[in-house]
């Protein structure tokens, strides 16, 4: 067991070493570098002022209006999908569920973009379409439109110029709805760049040289996104899964090393010569023992964590419901109100102050918030619509989503708990509160957290992503208790973070001699006459008391 344990050591650090060494280096630049993404509160404040008019039209015009288009619009990407992956393009198994249908909206929000008002439209399958509100056909953005918005954007301070049209890059994750994006660039002196979305003409990534620069050389190389360049699909998932597997083995294994090798000489046991508390007089080990024997928890729950978070033989239930789900939790009427509210022109107090009304729906109730470029946001007065979802709308939304007769409980929540609280990288607008949080005495422990303003559904938990917090998110970004608030945080990493670039470059370093050696001997061995040789380059290692 002793051999076997130093083996696996000895060469799942060989393997390994750069692997460890890089992903310590780019978590520590992850640590200090932001989202490139542009979220809802970013968006909001470089939104152009809406001052809605009489004459424009209602939603349900408005998409009635645009059936046709919209249709052919699919119809087309349908094609262009299956064109790109044929083997994809098969027919759906006879008993499979069909999904949410594409005719159904699940929200609509009224802008102005590049002086156009547009009714920005979600449907049930998640697709988003730019919609007239003056005459109801489906928008394009165009580059000219692109750039007006760019320069909204940056408030005219800076010439903007068009550099191309892409329709996605490792930098944007989950973002299908919104391609494919123009590429806009800044000549601020930043080599600033914002990414158009072309269906809705959101800004949906603004960044400088510097930002990308610190992206690439963080969550692009500590998540293997270049893999996907190379071998889109799986690859990345399976990757990240076994060099998880082969971390935690290497950390596990040099923990215990440490452990049977440490002789700190208490209650009178012997140490090393001249009372050496480790055994190793080569300067690379010794800073290796000490780095791996004071961090090795840490790194160890670091690379669990991480392992843990390719969600191994599928052992923690998907945290982010499908577009089913979030179907079933609107529900598929469309309220009287949203449908055949027309705009108007908005009461002095509030004109110049909002930049976009949203419709918000859940079962038969609606509300219609107007937003600020503060991010602020308040219901509006309208016939048909509610302030805000009531707690009976809010529960049979929520037990349409899970299912079944079991019983639930319901609580306003005015604080943040450990499983609802503030992330660094998300504002309010992703934990607003007051929140509405709802329990079901269901086998599966099903938590969800309701925004009771707007009706989002913000969390959706089993007692299996419970574990999951635990097991990955506390272990991996410690975010728990004093260990979140600044400068706690920032000490407790860096400390851990420069411990781990300890002992993951020695391990670099000891590969490197143990691979020359291994090489050496092979070489003599396998030499004309050659006697038992003598290794050089191996670590003065002593016994307990010797």
């Amino acid at each position: 067991m002793t051999r076997a344990l130093y083996w696996t050591h000895r060469w799942a650090g060989v393997v390994l070493a750069m692997f460890m060494l890089v992903w310590f280096a780019s978590g520590l630049v992850i640590m200090y570098s932001e989202t490139l993404n542009q979220g809802r509160e970013q968006q909001l404040a470089h939104a152009e002022t809406l001052q809605p008019q009489a004459g424009w039209l209602s939603l349900g015009d408005a998409w009635d209006r645009s059936a046709a288009a919209r249709k052919t619009l699919a119809e087309a990407e349908k094609a262009k999908t299956a064109e790109a992956k044929p083997a994809q393009a098969t027919a759906q198994p006879a008993n499979a569920k069909p999904g949410p249908s594409p005719n159904v909206i699940a929200e609509a929000r009224l802008v102005r973009e590049a002086g156009r008002p547009l009714w920005l439209v979600e449907n049930g399958p998640g697709k988003r379409f730019a919609i007239s509100a003056e005459d109801g056909t489906v928008h394009r953005i165009t580059v000219e439109d692109a750039l007006r918005v760019a320069s909204q954007w940056v408030e005219g301070k800076a010439p903007v110029s068009y550099l191309d049209t892409i329709e996605s890059d490792s930098t944007l994750n989950n973002l299908d709805s919104w391609k494919p994006f123009h590429r806009i660039s800044v000549d601020d002196g930043a080599g600033s760049e914002l990414l158009v979305s072309a269906r809705t003409g959101e800004v949906i990534r603004a960044s400088t040289a510097f930002e990308r620069g610190l992206y690439y050389t963080g969550n692009w190389i500590h998540l293997l996104k270049f893999i996907d360049v190379f071998s889109p699909g799986e690859t990345r998932h399976d990757v990240q899964l076994w060099t998880g597997f082969g971390a935690t083995a290497a950390c596990l294994t040099g923990l215990i090393v440490g452990w049977l090798r440490w002789r700190p000489g208490w209650f009178g046991r012997p140490t090393y010569s001249k009372g050496r508390t480790q055994p190793y007089r080569d300067f690379w080990w010794k800073w290796h023992f000490w780095g791996g024997l004071i961090g090795g928890m840490v790194a160890l729950g670091w690379g669990l964590s991480g392992y843990l978070s390719t969600n191994p033989w599928k052992i923690f239930s998907n945290g982010n419901p499908s577009r089913a789900e979030l179907s079933t939790y609107l529900g598929e009427s469309l309220p009287v109100a949203m449908r055949d509210w027309k705009p108007a022109a908005l009461k002095d107090e509030e004109a110049g102050k909002v930049v976009e009304l949203s419709w918000r729906r859940l079962g038969d109730e609606a509300v219609l918030l107007a937003y600020t470029p503060e991010g602020h946001r308040f219901p509006r007065t309208v016939e048909g619509a509610v302030s805000r979802f009531s707690d009976t709308t809010l529960t049979e939304a929520a037990k349409r989503l899970v299912g079944g007769d079991a019983s639930l409980s319901q609580a306003a929540m005015d604080e943040y708990d450990s499983y609802y609280y503030l992330r660094r990288g998300r504002g309010t607008w992703d934990r607003p509160l007051p929140a509405t949080r709802i329990d079901f005495a269901d086998d599966s422990g099903s938590r969800l957290y309701l925004d009771p303003l707007d009706g989002r559904l913000l969390i959706k938990q089993d007692q299996s992503r419970r574990v999951y917090r635990w097991a990955f998110n506390l272990l991996h970004y410690w975010d728990f208790g004093w260990f979140n608030v600044r400068p706690v945080w920032d000490v407790w990493m860096l400390t851990w973070v420069v411990l781990g670039l300890v002992f993951s470059g020695t391990s670099m370093v000891l590969g490197w001699k143990r691979l020359k050696i291994t090489f050496r001997v092979k070489k003599r061995a396998n030499a004309p006459g050659a006697a038992n040789p003598t290794i050089s380059g191996v670590p003065a290692v002593e016994t307990a008391g010797g």
